[in-house]
């Protein structure tokens, strides 16, 4: 069974956040929902979401500050749906780092195409070549599938975790190079996290079971003592 891509909807209004999150799962994504400032960042460090819906206007603070707030250290996809339609809160949007403005109200299908392009484009612009055009990244035996968020190893899933495959999927898009603990724990569970890599180390040990012949003697997960991990990288 396919893990699939979960999507964070912050949305106050009750109604709209239900359309939204009906639409996204009716159409093959995992939808969960936030109704304000507060609870969406908390959310996005707790869910590890892959793209988030996010409304400008909040409770409890402007959808501008989350998205400031979240571009301070993550490039995860954002795809702003407000009520305001003046160039200048779509220019701010845009300068912020979002990826897309839809303005309410607005149709399922254009929904869905600016999500499914939101994610694309965070394939596309990946430093990995493979990654980028097959949406795969092979070494070995090893085979990581970004579409359906999975690790293969001889062509047999290995069945990963959710938080599993998302440790192996950040080090695939920068195969070769050693990311620090504390670059992966940031990038995965948000600047709350600290910097006690506990649960890392342990993920990793799980992952190192279910896709090396010999964990001791790795094939593709390498540690470098001290400083973080690197996943091998292919011809």
């Amino acid at each position: 069974m396919n893990i699939r891509e979960k999507i964070l909807v912050v949305e106050d209004e009750k109604s709209i956040s239900r359309f939204i999150s009906t639409i996204l799962d009716n159409n093959g994504y995992e939808a969960v929902q936030a109704r304000s400032g507060t609870e969406a960042l908390s959310m996005i460090s707790s869910h590890c979401p892959d793209l988030v819906v996010l409304d400008l206007g909040l409770p409890d603070m402007d959808g501008l500050d989350i998205l400031q707030s979240l571009r301070s250290w993550s490039s995860l996809p954002v795809v702003v749906v407000s009520a305001r339609d003046h160039e200048q809160d779509k220019v701010a949007a845009l300068d912020l780092g979002a990826d897309d403005y839809l303005t309410k109200p607005f149709g399922t299908g254009e929904l869905l195409a600016r999500v499914r392009a939101a994610i694309r484009h965070t394939r596309t612009t990946s430093t990995n070549d493979e990654i980028a055009r097959k949406g795969t990244y092979s070494v070995g035996d090893l085979t990581i599938d970004y579409n359906k968020h999975q690790v293969l190893v001889n062509g047999e899933n290995a069945k990963l975790t959710l938080s599993e495959f998302r440790i192996v999927a950040l080090l695939g898009k920068y195969a070769g190079k050693v990311l620090t603990y504390d670059f992966i724990i940031k990038e995965l569970w948000g600047p709350r996290a600290g910097d006690d890599n506990q649960i890392l180390r342990v993920n990793m040990a799980n992952i190192r079971r279910k896709v090396e012949k010999n964990p001791a003697e790795p094939e593709y997960l390498f540690t470098e003592v001290g400083v973080g991990y690197r996943l091998a990288e292919g011809e």
